[in-house]
C-alpha cells in the first residue's frame, strides 16, 4: 500500500500535531471552550519545523496542516469586521469556518491512520 517505510518519529509528530490541531478544532466549535491561539501556534510551528524530516505520504500531512490553519486564520481575519457591524452574520461565519476547519482536521487524522496522503 505506502512505498515507503514508516517513520516512527515523524509519524508520532505527526499525531501530535493533528491532537493539538484537533482540541483547537473542537474548542472553536463549543462557545465558550476557547483553547485555541496558543495550541495552535505550537501546532504550527511543530509542523513548520518537521515537515522537513518527513517524507512520501506523510510530508503531504505537514502541508495540509500548514495550509488548513493559514486558509483557516485568513478567514477568520477576512470576517472579523462582521463582528463590529453585525454580531450575527459574524458569528455565523466563524461557526462555518470552524467547523470546515474541523472536518479538515478530522479527514487528516483518519488519512494519517491509514497511512494515505492527503490530498486536497
Amino acid at each position: 500500500m505506502n512505498e515507503q517505510p514508516l517513520d516512527d518519529s515523524t509519524h508520532t509528530i505527526s499525531w501530535v500535531s493533528y491532537i493539538l490541531h484537533l482540541i483547537v478544532a473542537v474548542s472553536a466549535v463549543i462557545p465558550g471552550a476557547q483553547m485555541g491561539p496558543a495550541l495552535l501556534v505550537v501546532a504550527l510551528i511543530i509542523d513548520l519545523v518537521k515537515k522537513g524530516d518527513a517524507a512520501g505520504w506523510e510530508r503531504t500531512h505537514f502541508s495540509y496542516r500548514i495550509r488548513t490553519v493559514i486558509w483557516a486564520a485568513l478567514l477568520y481575519l477576512v470576517t472579523l469586521p462582521l463582528w463590529f457591524f453585525f454580531v450575527f452574520p459574524g458569528w455565523l461565519a466563524w461557526v462555518a469556518i470552524s467547523i470546515w476547519f474541523l472536518y479538515r482536521i478530522v479527514l487528516g487524522m483518519v488519512r494519517l491512520n491509514g497511512q494515505r496522503p492527503v490530498i486536497d
